[in-house]
């Protein structure tokens, strides 16, 4: 270990390009897993808020929130058994910075005397108390230039609504999530038609019979069935995993070739009594050097990266996960140490210092 570190010392550069592309790197994987986090709570934010085990969706919606509508009769059956909250969606466009420009929301309508509304969490204002009131998102107001007490229209409905209170995580597939009364959802979903629910949402587990016509699904199989979700998240962790493994190839390299510059001097070790195992340890020691540093520089960037990026960026770090990653890049980085050390325990001295 002393071995290695000394000659770390003594040659900064070559080994200094090492530790710069393990920082780049853990760096590049630090990020992508925030990035990984952070688009993947935009998806559920809304639902994990609700605190529920399962939904209640039709058959034939696949799954999908925004195909679904139950009947009243499907409604009915589920009524009183689990204490449900009843669910209707819309997708629609709000201004955007008031200057004509369109965001995507999710509008949901929910009842008052059901639990998502009493679990509704407002940061500032008050939940809405009528047909006409909204909670909103806090990136709608922080991004946009909205605020508390102001009307805005939403879709190409002629009437106004007020924003009463603000919420935060709050939305679903990365939209901005609007609550509003399930009747005034009903009316900008439906117009003059006979309306109905989009879904309900179970807080406890439902064991009895299914209405026809409906799937009880769990949350983590209704979020799995999300737009993207799945192969979003697949796409990260593929490309997480392939820069670990990208990552075993170049410190394995890298030291193989340093290996075998250095396999004179080795032998002339050897020849004065060095066992294999101490010059395994030597190299050893070095791959732990090189990638703690890398992976320690790589987090400071990543935590000054965290506190500049703008906030429209869905990025989210988990402390918990970071140290998993940095972790498996340690044993990656010794693994890939390993490989050199079969061509240090056949050095022969005699015949490298013989000639």
């Amino acid at each position: 270990m002393f071995l290695g570190l000394r000659e770390v010392k003594k040659y900064k550069l070559r080994y200094g390009l090492i530790t710069f592309v393990l920082l780049l790197i853990a760096y590049l994987i630090f990020v992508l897993t925030g990035l990984a986090n952070g688009l993947s709570s935009s998806n559920r934010l809304a639902i994990d808020s609700w605190d529920a085990q399962q939904i209640v969706l039709n058959d034939d919606a696949n799954g999908s929130l925004t195909q679904s509508n139950l009947t009243s009769n499907q409604v009915a059956h589920f009524k009183g058994v689990n204490d449900e909250s009843t669910l209707v969606q819309l997708n629609a466009n709000v201004a955007k910075n008031k200057n004509g420009a369109k965001l995507g929301v999710q509008v949901l309508g929910i009842n008052m005397d059901q639990p998502i509304y009493r679990n509704l969490k407002v940061e500032s204002g008050h939940r809405f108390a009528n047909d006409h009131q909204i909670v909103v998102d806090d990136s709608l107001i922080k991004a946009n230039g909205y605020h508390v007490g102001e009307w805005i229209r939403i879709a190409n409905h002629t009437k106004k609504f007020q924003i009463v209170g603000m919420t935060k995580n709050a939305k679903l597939s990365v939209a901005p999530v609007i609550y509003g009364s399930t009747k005034m959802v009903q009316k900008l979903k439906f117009g003059k038609q006979t309306p109905t629910v989009s879904a309900i949402v179970l807080k406890h587990h439902f064991s009895g019979v299914a209405a026809s016509g409906t799937q009880v699904m769990r949350m983590d199989q209704f979020i799995n069935k999300l737009p993207g979700y799945t192969a979003q998240n697949n796409t990260f962790n593929f490309m997480i995993g392939f820069l670990l493994v990208i990552t075993l190839f170049i410190v394995a390299i890298f030291l193989y070739v340093l290996t075998i510059q250095k396999i004179p001097f080795l032998a002339v070790m050897k020849v004065q009594g060095i066992s294999n195992w101490y010059l395994f340890k030597s190299i050893v020691g070095q791959a732990l050097a090189l990638a703690i540093t890398g992976i320690v520089i790589s987090g400071a960037l990543t935590f000054m990266t965290a506190l500049s990026i703008p906030t429209s960026v869905p990025i989210q770090f988990n402390l918990g996960l970071l140290g998993l990653i940095s972790l498996l890049m340690v044993i990656i980085t010794i693994l890939g140490a390993i490989i050199p050390m079969r061509t240090v325990a056949k050095i022969d001295p005699a015949t490298v210092i013989g000639g």
